[in-house]
């Protein structure tokens, strides 16, 4: 019995639909994309696949082909995601259990609450871009339409009791791996209910 899930949210050119290593998406949007590294790698078993051997140098030359530069969150960028995120999980009673926000991706671990997990990422998504938009700090704030920040879809794994602790501390682990501080949202709690008091305005660093 699944009683968790832990979402991974990408932003834009972080991980390309056709990543050697695979990925979470159906196809290649882009012409140029698809003639130099194929189609696109789907997986479902939900491993890791971060430090899969791979050729980085193709990897890389793909990358250069993006429309846009890859897209980098500040701090300022986190903490403004990590807002839309909350307002979203509150008003639709998502218990967060875990939350990780780095630079070019995004860790989450939700108690099971019968939603489906890929609408879950969306709005997750579309709740942190409103943020962004709304506090003027969106990467790409200022060009209209304003381009998504995040890459399309993500990566989810369901998560059974006895692997919930190993996951919420690889999700805690994540920003100390990647030389960053610790995070602790305030959103974040064990309990399983949502109606935790008034929401706070910043991330407890």
């Amino acid at each position: 019995m699944f009683v968790a899930q832990h979402l991974i949210l990408s932003a834009y050119g972080f991980w390309l639909p056709n990543d050697p290593r695979g990925s979470g998406s159906n196809y290649v949007g882009s012409d140029a994309l698809f003639d130099i590294a194929g189609r696109a790698m789907k997986v479902e078993d939900g491993r890791s696949r971060a430090y899969d051997a791979h050729d980085r140098t193709a990897r890389l030359a793909a990358k250069a082909l993006l429309k846009l530069p890859p897209v980098l969150f500040t701090g300022v960028h986190a903490r403004a995601i990590g807002r839309g995120v909350a307002t979203h999980a509150e008003q639709a009673a998502i218990p967060m259990w875990a939350c990780a926000i780095l630079p070019d991706h995004a860790h989450f671990v939700i108690a099971e609450c019968g939603r489906d997990p890929d609408q879950v990422m969306q709005q997750f998504k579309a709740a942190a871009t409103r943020r962004m938009l709304a506090e003027g700090v969106h990467p790409f704030q200022g060009q209209s339409p304003v381009p998504k920040c995040f890459a399309q879809g993500g990566w989810k794994v369901f998560l059974k009791a006895d692997a919930v602790e190993r996951t919420i501390r690889y999700v805690e682990d994540n920003p100390i791996k990647a030389g960053l501080p610790a995070q602790k949202w305030w959103f974040v709690s064990r309990e399983t209910s949502v109606e935790r008091g008034p929401t706070k305005d910043t991330p407890q660093n």
